[in-house]
């Protein structure tokens, strides 16, 4: 239990449904749905789908998704890739030729969304409503508008160099961000949607909407074309699993980073966590040696997954111990680790489960702060950047290619106990992700916290040469971690964003949300 003398948030307990996410508007939208009738599907498509008027830096219909749920009253964990690919006519010797990598903010780094096909999928297969129920609040708010919250305005107001041409018009207001409590408004999206809840996935892949979107992106330059959006389709597919504390972890399968977090909590299993200071600098030392190694074996090996063939390496207790074995507790290693093609930033995270324990753990992201910057002419689609995620080496696992999927650093992950449903979570915050599953698990298993507690704690992230520290770590931990060799810094913003619900075994549900976000935690 809390220290009610600090501040802090207590958890959030309900019997019924609840939702976990990073604004409180899509979390009270979520609830809602349940209440009417709606599954844990139904609500986090709802909340997802408005979290791109909430947080439309962070996400929106122009992104990608990835989403591991249960069944109701089943235990057995599915996954569904819902990432866009390159365009077909993609030129990569032409990339090539115009620099090292991708280009972020052009036509050239956008793929084709994935997002929209997999929630007409998911509602479909597995929801109660149908989407024109479930889109129905993203509609309203959309038009009507969302008070701009405080952590989105300040992420708002770093990006407001991403933005080109339409996009400015659509996203600033008389020129800059908007300040905390301004009203944001996106009627042509709202239009969009209107279509999609009508006519299914087909209104935004074909039609009026996709030629909006292809002729929109070839003005710039991109490859794109109606045959690339109208061949959209997600992918079901097998999660893939590791283990800590007693805990087996279930994360999605490639071309996403889940591999590298089962990797880390391989490594870290080497050591005794439990024995250290929790929040001191030994195990933020090794931790941070640990994602060095992690994430350099990701960037080698993570890709596309019908061109990835090294996921067995990445997964196997071999590979860990031999990477376990370079780290020297007393100093860092020599050299940097490589750092990925380009350093993800932005997505959103929700979470649901409902009264028949259906669980959903969904993230949805446009890559950048805004994506590509570039919206639609006609409807203001803005559109994601994952294209900068591919790399340019021709001999790469992850090297562009057409209709290929680029890796993807957003992860959404479940945990489970003696084959049971123990607890969706997910963690924000771009290339830290892997880093923070395998945080939040230890801070469960090792050190006993409670969802809401493993997420409030403080957090740290070596990044290249840099290792992040967040304030809340004391003063005496940063020097001796100066002391071992890391450069140490100050993050600009708190490090990334979390959700999770926990089940527990008498069936009442206990939530927590992270402080770092604007959102909640609601259930009933």
């Amino acid at each position: 239990m809390r220290d009610f003398h600090k501040p802090g948030r207590s958890a959030v307990y309900a019997t019924n449904g609840i939702c976990a996410t990073s604004h409180p508007l899509a979390a009270k939208v979520a609830v809602q749905i349940m209440e009417a009738g709606g599954n844990a599907m139904d609500a986090a498509i709802a909340g997802a789908v408005l979290l791109g008027f909430c947080e439309p830096q962070m996400t929106g219909i122009g992104g990608d998704c990835f989403v591991l749920f249960n069944p109701p009253g089943s235990d057995e964990v599915k996954a569904l890739n819902g990432s866009g690919r390159a365009p077909a006519g993609i030129d990569a010797d032409g990339l090539r030729a115009k620099g090292n990598v991708i280009s972020p903010y052009t036509a050239d780094a956008v793929t084709i969304p994935g997002a929209v096909d997999a929630f007409c999928r998911l509602s479909k297969d597995w929801g109660k409503i149908g989407l024109k129920a479930t889109l129905a609040p993203a509609i309203h708010y959309a038009e009507a508008g969302i008070p701009v919250a405080e952590r989105v305005a300040s992420d708002w107001a770093q990006a407001v160099d991403n933005l080109s041409g339409h996009a400015r018009n659509l996203f600033l207001m008389n020129g800059a961000a908007p300040a905390p409590g301004q009203v944001f408004r996106a009627p042509g999206q709202a239009k969009v949607l209107r279509e999609i809840a009508m006519e299914g996935r087909e209104a935004f892949y074909e039609g009026e909407i996709a030629e909006d979107m292809v002729n929109s992106l070839r003005a710039l330059g991109g490859s794109h074309t109606l045959d690339d959006f109208a061949n959209t389709a997600c992918d079901y597919t097998n999660p893939i699993m590791g283990g800590y504390g007693g805990l087996d972890l279930y994360e999605h399968p490639p071309n996403g980073q889940g591999a590298t977090a089962i990797l880390l909590l391989n490594i870290l299993k080497h050591f005794d966590i439990g024995g250290m200071d929790p929040w001191g600098a030994e195990r933020a030392h090794i931790e941070a040696e640990a994602t060095k190694l992690a994430y350099d074996a990701r960037n080698r090996f993570v890709a596309d997954p019908d061109h990835m063939t090294r996921l067995d390496h990445m997964t196997s207790p071999d590979t860990a111990a031999a990477l376990a074995a370079l780290i020297d507790p007393a100093k860092t290693m020599p050299g940097n680790v490589p750092a990925a093609e380009a350093v993800h930033k932005d997505t959103i995270y929700i979470t649901v489960v409902d009264k028949d324990r259906m669980c959903v753990s969904l993230i949805y992201s446009v890559f950048h702060s805004f994506g590509s910057g570039i919206a639609s002419d006609k409807f203001g689609v803005l559109f994601q950047n994952r294209g900068a995620g591919f790399t340019l080496d021709p001999g790469h696992a992850n090297a562009v290619g057409p209709g290929k999927r680029p890796m993807h650093t957003i992860i959404p992950a479940m945990l489970q106990k003696d084959d049971k449903a123990l607890m969706p979570f997910g963690v924000m915050g771009g290339q830290y992700q892997s880093t923070g599953h395998a945080r939040f698990v230890t801070n469960i298993t090792d050190f006993g916290l409670s969802p809401q507690a493993a997420i409030d704690a403080p957090r740290c992230f070596a990044e290249g040469d840099v290792l992040n520290v967040e304030t809340s770590y004391d003063d005496d931990v940063r020097a001796k971690l100066s002391d071992l060799g890391h450069n140490v810094q100050t993050p600009e913003t708190a490090i990334g964003g979390a959700q999770a619900i926990m089940i527990h075994d008498d069936g009442v549900l206990e939530a927590g949300s992270d402080p770092r976000k604007d959102g909640c935690a609601i259930g009933y």
